[in-house]
């Protein structure tokens, strides 16, 4: 019998790229210091069969391969299921899935904008696959010979995409792209990752400065993805995939991602000067005044201008970096319409509080912000924060937290 497999995936901070990944565009991410961990464990039962508890509370789960579990919208049940589906359809053919049990720890709070779902998604997908040896076949290593293709095929899972010679199936409902998968797998301790995905790759490693830290403000608005929350976020993809099949049919073109239809015009330039190329009239004037055309602005914006110059600030600790997360979070609530008072409100009291830097980030409508702030004044400020914003907004301010963290280590098998 199988010895059990245990992996610990991390949480993520996405610094600077909001809603650009899954149109190909470019991100600032950094896998931070708290996590899940799932450990799988052979049990007799049906083959295709999986049970999982999680210390999370909650009724543990039944599940078993290709079977509608019945749970709720948004049940963390329901992202196991996704992850059973999609690994016996790409990799029963090397050998049936055996019964197993999961079992799901956290110290990460969940629904708070650090992507613990996509974390539970890898946690359990690779403890999974290690337990059932796929990931010793040569038709695991052919397709997912890597960390980083590693973050592309469970980002596949996650969305419901194929990945190279592995076929799609359901995913989570979510139309998102590889920027969280990449954040937890490839990052590093101290170490943000500037990444795009039109190729998918990692173009540096980001040094974050010894002496600032990030606070993250949990809002105790959740971050949900179910219901109308779900068609809010899915609302960004489709109205950039539905772009990019105009430019498609105009000129002829067969690009997969928004970025590759920027490249064609403008070539690999950034910063404010490729933002506002006039070739890019070619792209705008196919868009649709109001929300589709402020869409494509905020994707160009943030991809080509303030992902950059981020990058750029923080690898020299320049306190500039506070303009440009002014800028993004501005472009969030503006073009993105995916803020709420209560994002906004962490955001302004941590610049009044003298933070070297704020923005909301993740998926939005709820969910967490982060400040940059010198590392021995972390604490302190957390403090502070949580109070100011407890003031404003009792309600919320009773669910909330902060977190002081740094960029951490990415994912790893536990011995």
């Amino acid at each position: 019998m199988s010895a059990p497999v245990t992996w610990r995936v991390p949480g993520r901070i996405e610094v600077l790229g909001k809603h650009t990944d899954y149109a190909g565009g470019r991100v600032l991410v950094g896998a931070v210091d708290r996590g899940i961990t799932a450990t799988a464990e052979v049990v007799d039962g049906p083959v295709g069969s999986l049970t999982a508890t999680t210390t999370a509370g909650g009724e543990p789960v039944s599940l078993s391969v290709g079977t509608d579990p019945a749970l709720p919208g948004g049940h963390w049940g329901r992202y196991l299921q996704t992850v059973l589906d999609r690994l016996a359809q790409n990799f029963s053919c090397l050998c049936e899935p055996v019964a197993a049990h999961l079992t799901i720890t956290s110290d990460l709070p969940p629904a708070s904008g650090m992507s613990s779902s996509s974390a539970l998604v890898c946690a359990s997908a690779l403890a999974l696959a290690d337990l059932n040896g796929w990931t010793a076949s040569d038709l695991w290593t052919r397709n997912v010979p890597d960390r980083l293709a590693t973050a592309g095929y469970l980002a596949g899972v996650e969305a419901g995409r194929p990945w190279r010679e592995l076929l799609g199936a359901e995913g989570v409902g979510t139309q998102g792209g590889s920027e969280d998968h990449t954040g937890m797998l490839c990052g590093a301790p101290d170490t943000l990752l500037l990444a795009r995905f039109a190729p998918m790759e990692v173009l540096t490693a980001v040094s974050f400065p010894g002496d600032w830290a990030f606070v993250v403000g949990v809002s105790g608005v959740a971050a949900e993805k179910t219901g109308t929350a779900l068609a809010d976020y899915n609302r960004g993809p489709l109205t950039l995939r539905s772009v990019l099949a105009r430019w498609n049919g105009t000129t002829g073109r067969s690009d997969e991602f928004l970025a590759q239809a920027v490249a064609s015009l403008i070539g690999e330039a950034t910063g404010e000067e490729a933002a506002a190329d006039p070739a890019l009239g070619a792209l705008l004037s196919l868009t649709e005044p109001g929300y589709e055309r402020r869409r494509v602005e905020q994707f160009l914006q943030e991809s080509l201008v303030l992902v950059p110059a981020g990058a750029a600030a923080i690898a020299a600790g320049d306190t500039a970096v506070g303009e440009v997360l002014e800028r993004s979070h501005a472009l969030a609530g503006s073009h993105l319409l995916n803020q709420v008072p209560q994002t906004d409100t962490l955001v302004s009291v941590a610049r009044q509080m003298g933070a070297l830097g704020a923005s909301a980030f993740g998926a939005g409508w709820g969910g967490s912000t982060y400040a940059i702030v010198p590392r021995g004044d972390a604490d302190a400020f957390a403090v502070e924060w949580l109070e100011r914003y407890r003031a404003v907004f009792p309600e919320a301010g009773a669910r909330a937290s902060t977190i002081v963290t740094r960029p951490g280590a990415s994912a790893e098998r536990l011995a």
